[in-house]
């Protein structure tokens, strides 16, 4: 989903509880991110990997400025002729420590998963739920955003609504105020730089 699309479909939001909600949840993501710049792990279930959701906050990262964005995607399944970018298994989330940001999204309760976001949250891991509502995996992450089934809104959707705002600057917490030198080598760096990788 485009730029465009997002725009459309906040306008066709409007008024309602989404656009508030996904904002908000855009704003912890970027905000604990950029505070801890630990990097930011992201992990679905074995039957539901967020491989759009990765792509779009490659892109987000790269377009912001704000390259803590970008994350490491975690899979349940990975072969050994894997590229190393999406060679990341689940062990991974239990190195995670003090500084990380964990995103589970996940349309059930990911109950093999459960174990692992809990070693993660006592070791100092930012948890961030998107998905499944209400259960355990709400109850110990540190922010949460539901998506019922049967919502206006499909997980898909509320993916494209997050990424987007995750990329906006007013997200998360307030940006450092750089100086004009500073902000003109920034461009100079977006602009010269190749483009993310493609997944």
């Amino acid at each position: 989903m485009d730029a465009v699309r997002v725009a459309l479909l906040r306008e066709v939001l409007a008024g309602t509880e989404w656009l508030g909600a996904t904002r908000r949840f855009a704003g912890a993501l970027r905000g604990s991110v950029v505070a801890h710049g630990g990097g930011l792990l992201l992990v679905g279930t074995p039957e539901y990997e967020p491989w759009h959701l990765a792509a779009h906050l490659v892109d987000e990262a790269a377009w912001s400025g704000t390259p803590e964005l970008a994350p490491t995607l975690v899979r349940h399944r990975v072969r050994p002729s894997d590229p190393p970018h999406l060679a990341v298994g689940p062990g991974r989330i239990e190195a995670a420590g003090r500084g990380e940001t964990l995103l589970v999204v996940a349309p059930e309760e990911p109950a093999p998963l459960l174990e692992r976001v809990h070693a993660a949250r006592r070791a100092g891991v930012t948890v961030l739920a998107l998905g499944a509502g209400g259960g355990e995996l709400a109850a110990m992450a540190h922010e949460s955003l539901a998506v019922p089934e049967g919502a206006e809104l499909d997980l898909d959707s509320v993916q494209h609504l997050v990424s987007a705002g995750a990329g906006e600057n007013g997200a998360g917490s307030p940006r450092v105020q750089r100086g004009f030198r500073d902000r003109l080598s920034r461009l100079a760096e977006i602009l010269t730089a190749p483009p993310p990788a493609p997944w």
